[in-house]
């Protein structure tokens, strides 16, 4: 069969492409723009995500070292009664270095169990630091190792310094699900850090926070916190919007072979014949 007259397939191609305006392929196009914009309105998500996750990490390595705030600058001091705990920090100021001057009471401190540092499952120690105003705030003084008789054996835990102090640290918000510590081995001890439910057994109000010191005492370890993978989130960020280019481009793709095919079937040619014709045409051009 006789290749058809280009000119005539582009006089065509208005005609060709109707197919578009009708129900089926506007229910496509439909479908296509609203999946492209969720896809679009997800990778934006995450690129919010990126960035909020990126400020935390900042706020986790400049809380590290250099200057500090009173702790009373970054979070709300409590207001109540002894056994009750003051307001929770705000997000953006988790992890920013603060101090706090005061007494450690070591008479009421509490062990956190079931903390990992280095492949070795120990204690936090928390030793409430009681201010002069007669409020006071846990500080997370560091980790230690259990003892040789397991976590039912208290461990030896280095004493706070004497006297008055100032504790310097990251702050720290509340953890969830925490419940109220239970002497175990004569000691108080709990899983999770929350001010809120540590307050009731002691015999002052507490911060709604608490500092995580930077420093640590012989044979102790410093918590650091964890940083946020923020990459995971630009990487998402990437893919969904990839997403959105694809199933533009496959629905461009699947109504470019429709047009051809219903032009095909209006010049009387099968969907080969144009591959047909350029093989013949380059097997011709390649003979001498």
């Amino acid at each position: 069969m006789p290749p058809v007259d280009p000119t005539v397939r582009r006089s065509t191609v208005t005609g060709v492409y109707r197919f578009l305006l009708t129900p089926r392929w506007l229910g496509y196009l439909a479908l296509t723009l609203v999946g492209s914009a969720v896809m679009v309105g997800l990778g934006f998500w995450q690129l919010d995500r990126f960035h909020e996750r990126n400020a935390i990490n900042n706020r986790i390595e400049s809380g590290a070292s250099g200057t500090s705030v009173e702790l009373s600058e970054r979070v709300g001091a409590p207001t109540g009664g002894a056994g009750t705990s003051g307001p929770a920090p705000a997000k953006d100021v988790e992890y920013t270095r603060v101090s706090a001057a005061g007494r450690f009471d070591r008479s009421r401190e509490i062990l956190i169990r079931d903390r990992t540092v280095n492949d070795t499952v120990g204690f936090e120690v928390l030793t409430p630091l009681v201010l002069d105003d007669g409020t006071a705030v846990l500080v997370d003084r560091g980790w230690v190792a259990p003892a040789v008789g397991g976590a039912a054996v208290t461990p030896a835990v280095p004493p706070p310094p004497a006297g008055e102090v100032t504790a310097v640290g990251r702050l720290r918000a509340p953890e969830s699900r925490a419940g109220r510590p239970a002497l175990v081995a004569g000691h108080l001890q709990t899983r999770r850090i929350s001010p809120a439910s540590i307050a009731p057994v002691l015999p002052y109000a507490l911060y709604g926070a608490y500092i995580s010191e930077s420093t640590v005492a012989a044979g102790m370890v410093a918590v650091a916190p964890q940083d946020e993978n923020a990459l995971m989130n630009g990487g998402y960020t990437i893919e969904w919007w990839l997403f959105a280019l694809g199933l533009i481009a496959g629905y461009g793709f699947v109504a470019r072979k429709e047009a051809r095919d219903t032009q095909d079937k209006a010049d009387g040619r099968t969907s080969s014949d144009d591959d047909i014709d350029v093989w013949l045409a380059k097997y011709e051009t390649s003979q001498p």
